[in-house]
Formats: C-alpha cells, sequence, structure tokens
C-alpha cells in the first residue's frame, strides 16, 4: 500500500502534477516559451561555448518559434494544449538559453504580455545563478507578488571537477549564494541536476542531492545526460568514449536520490526529454514512458518512496 503523504495516484514522489492541482485546484500546463536569448556561457562574458551538453537550441527543443513574437508563441502553444484540456490554466515558461540575461525593461515588457493572456496562473523562468542581478532580484520579487514566480537554476552537479569539464563557468559557491537570495524575497526555486555526466561515479550523484536536500529548495528537475548532434559533448564522447547509464542503472540511481530529499520538494521533472531525431547515445531515453513506468514498478518492489533514508 502506498502512503506517501503528496500523491493522488501510484506514485511514490511529490510530483509537479499533484503540487498543481493542490496549489491551483486545476490542471496546469506549462507553455515553453523562445525569447531568443543568449547566455554569458556563450557570449565571453563568463566563458565561451556554452556547456558542453547544451543544444543548439539552448535546451529549447520543444520551446516555441524564436523568430515569433511571445504573444504568438503562446497563443499557438495554448490552442494545442486547449484542445487536449479544455479547463487548464497556464504557466509561462522562459525555456530556452539564460532567461534573465537581458535588460530589466526587456524583461518586464515579455513578463507582461503573458500576464495579459486568460488564464494565466504563473510564470517559470530558466538562467543561471551568475545572471541575476541585484536589480533583477528587486524585479523578480516585484513579479513573485503579481503571480506565481518559479526561478530555475541549472547546478548539474557539485563536482567541481565535473563542472570545469562540462564548462559550466560558474562556481558551488555562486549557486548557493543565489538560492540563499531567492529566499530571502520568497521565490520558489527548481535546481537541474545530470544523472550520467562524465567520469562521475553512483557516489557523485547522490552527493548532489545530499547537498541540495540541504537547501531551501521547492523543486528539483532530474535529467539523464543525453549526448546530442553537433555538440562538444558529442566530439569529447566519440573521441574519449566514456560510460552512458544503461535505463536500469539510472532507475537505481534516481530512487536512491528520490529516497534522499525531503518529501516536499517537487520531483518537477525524473528524466530526460531529447530531440529523437537530434539524440546520439543514450537510445532508451528515446522510451521516456517506459522509464517513468520502470521507475514506479521498482519503488514497489523496493517499497520505496521519497525520503524514506532521512
Amino acid at each position: 500500500m502506498n502512503n506517501f503523504k503528496y500523491t493522488n495516484s501510484n506514485k511514490r514522489y511529490h510530483t509537479l502534477d499533484y503540487f498543481y492541482k493542490e496549489k491551483f485546484k486545476n490542471k496546469i500546463c506549462k507553455i515553453s516559451l523562445n525569447a531568443g536569448f543568449t547566455c554569458p556561457n556563450i557570449d565571453g562574458t563568463v566563458g565561451f561555448g556554452g556547456c558542453i551538453y547544451c543544444s543548439k537550441t539552448g535546451s529549447g527543443e520543444f520551446a516555441g518559434n524564436k523568430f515569433d513574437s511571445i504573444e504568438k508563441q503562446f497563443t499557438e502553444i495554448k490552442k494545442v494544449m486547449t484542445n487536449k484540456w479544455p479547463n487548464a490554466k497556464f504557466i509561462a515558461y522562459f525555456q530556452a538559453r539564460t532567461n534573465t540575461y537581458a535588460p530589466v525593461e526587456d524583461l518586464k515588457r515579455m513578463h507582461d504580455t503573458v500576464l495579459k493572456e486568460k488564464d494565466v496562473v504563473g510564470i517559470s523562468i530558466a538562467t543561471r545563478p551568475d545572471a541575476i542581478s541585484d536589480e533583477c532580484l528587486d524585479y523578480l520579487e516585484e513579479l513573485n507578488r503579481k503571480t506565481y514566480l518559479t526561478i530555475e537554476l541549472g547546478l548539474q552537479t557539485i563536482n567541481e571537477k565535473t563542472s570545469k569539464l562540462i564548462n559550466r563557468c560558474h562556481s558551488l559557491e555562486c549557486f548557493k549564494e543565489m538560492v540563499e537570495k531567492l529566499n530571502k524575497r520568497n521565490i520558489d526555486v527548481v535546481v537541474h541536476i545530470i544523472n550520467g555526466l562524465p567520469y562521475e561515479t553512483k557516489e557523485d550523484m547522490l552527493n548532489t542531492v545530499r547537498y541540495l536536500n540541504k537547501l531551501n529548495i521547492q523543486g528539483i528537475k532530474i535529467h539523464m545526460l543525453s549526448i546530442t548532434k553537433d555538440t562538444p559533448l558529442e566530439m569529447l564522447y566519440k573521441s574519449k568514449e566514456f560510460h552512458i547509464l544503461s535505463k536500469e542503472e539510472y532507475i537505481d540511481i534516481v530512487i536512491d536520490q528520490l529516497e534522499l530529499l525531503r518529501a516536499e520538494i517537487v520531483i518537477h521533472r525524473i528524466t530526460g526529454d531529447p530531440k529523437i531525431e537530434d539524440l546520439i547515445e543514450p537510445q532508451w531515453l528515446t522510451k521516456k514512458f517506459c522509464v517513468l513506468n520502470d521507475i514506479d514498478k521498482e519503488m514497489v518492489k523496493r517499497d520505496s518512496y521519497q525520503g524514506k533514508n532521512l
């Protein structure tokens, strides 16, 4: 019998769907937008070339067309979602690249555009911890009073050796300081991590989660490393072929990570979702729902649940 507190289904972890239904009493859909941002790790402000796994779309594979206006992107994607969920409400997700890396007035103009749309209940902003100025923090605090705001920060790993290898170009201390600054302004923080980074051990991946569990974060996105075409990671893999986690290894690691996370932390994502035509490895990522189902089955088999080992 599943006695996990934060669930309304067979899930043994705190799903985003459960969180939204409890908070908004409604079906919530996220609309992924591409505002055409760049990144300080691409243009030379903090580094060149970006993180080695980052695709040419800047992790915005499923966002709108950057050549369309925000309004047009939002309207077109909303129409598709409304056909499936007629009574849904929406969160505008600024996804591609670094979405606070612009003048505050530009950010405000974009956010005001989506906030005018009917049934928008929140905004989610994907960014880097080194790309939020004090002026931007003031604005985000103001925005958080208008709507439900979530800031998504890419950490990926706490291992500094791996951080250098993947060319993350910000320190762990920088990340921690930004989490604390956002905490002080009562803004929800969601952290991205990646399992299977080159040469990392299972213990490295568990240590990243142990570290995050001690911080005041509200959510986490767990990704499997995907090697995609036309990235520095593809070149590294072809020149120095490193171990790619099998589906079984990934499931084992994820479940152990979940057991180390506080039950109230929302699991926004539990596997990767790469574009199939760009994916080189691992091919098992193309069967997302099989991975999700296998995680559920293995958790039942182990009598596992989020927070079990705390």
